[in-house]
């Protein structure tokens, strides 16, 4: 009788796990968010002290990352765009939209805004 309890115990604990491990494989499965800006920038030395010096910090509070700040854009069809060019990545639409809407990032697009005009938009990516 032993035995069998052990047998059964054994089974129902191995179902748990396997349970779990198929939970944590469709987590990963979500595909990341990428939010993409095209600044067009007036006057860059402000921009970067008052605006683009201080957004990293909020970024990364909520879970984002910078793939691209700035650099130099080559045209590959049609017209490279003008400005700086900032992608970050996010786990999901829902973290990036916190950000961008959170009290930090309100206010420090306000500032922003004085010094650039911003063009952005948010993709979903290919899930892995």
């Amino acid at each position: 009788m032993r035995t069998y309890s052990i047998a059964a115990l054994a089974m129902f604990a191995g179902i748990i796990v396997g349970a779990g491990a198929v939970q944590t494989i469709h987590a990963q499965a979500k595909p990341p968010v990428y939010y993409i800006a095209q600044n067009d920038v007036t006057d860059s030395d402000a921009y970067v002290k008052e605006f683009a010096s201080k957004v990293p910090a909020s970024v990364k509070a909520y879970g984002g990352k910078f793939l691209v700040r700035g650099g130099t854009v080559t045209a590959m069809d049609g017209p490279a765009p003008k400005g700086r060019v900032v992608i970050q990545v996010y786990d999901s639409m829902e973290k990036l939209q916190a950000w961008f809407k959170s009290p930090e990032y309100v206010a420090l697009r306000a500032i922003g805004t004085k010094y650039a005009t911003f063009h952005t938009f948010a993709v979903e990516g290919a899930a892995e």
